[in-house]
């Protein structure tokens, strides 16, 4: 069985030398692995070299965005939220400018999405929860 299968294999790399074609065709699993064992070492140094650099972006942004709040940040946040519902409750929201009333609205329809985010990411789907 091994011979007539080494056979075909040959008449097969035959048939594509004599079509001009050129193809990888390992004739055998042994030969596939060593393939495999050689190019590895290579394949892991160019991805390597690829992601280091990307890799290191992402740590420096991940090292200064990704950081709980401070104690500061949280009472300047309190007092922000403060400051909202005054405004909600006195009208003086009607005197922001154009800038700062897109950048509010933009700042509330992250929070909203982020909220969604989170919603399909629990319920594991976009539509409905598992009753």
């Amino acid at each position: 069985m091994l011979s007539f299968m080494t056979h075909l294999g040959n008449a097969h790399q035959n048939c594509n030398e004599q079509s001009g074609r050129q193809t990888f065709r390992p004739r055998t699993m042994a030969q596939f692995v060593c393939n495999l064992t050689e190019k590895t070492p290579v394949l892991v140094n160019a991805a390597l070299t690829y992601l280091k650099p990307r890799l290191a972006t992402f740590w420096h942004c991940a090292k200064a965005e990704l950081v709980p709040p401070t104690p500061a940040e949280i009472s300047t946040a309190i007092w922000s939220l403060k400051k909202i519902t005054s405004s909600a409750q006195t009208g003086s929201f009607k005197q922001l400018t154009v800038k700062e009333a897109l950048l509010i609205g933009l700042l509330a329809t992250e929070v909203w999405m982020w909220f969604y985010v989170g919603e399909i990411i629990g319920k594991h789907g976009i539509i409905g929860y598992d009753v």
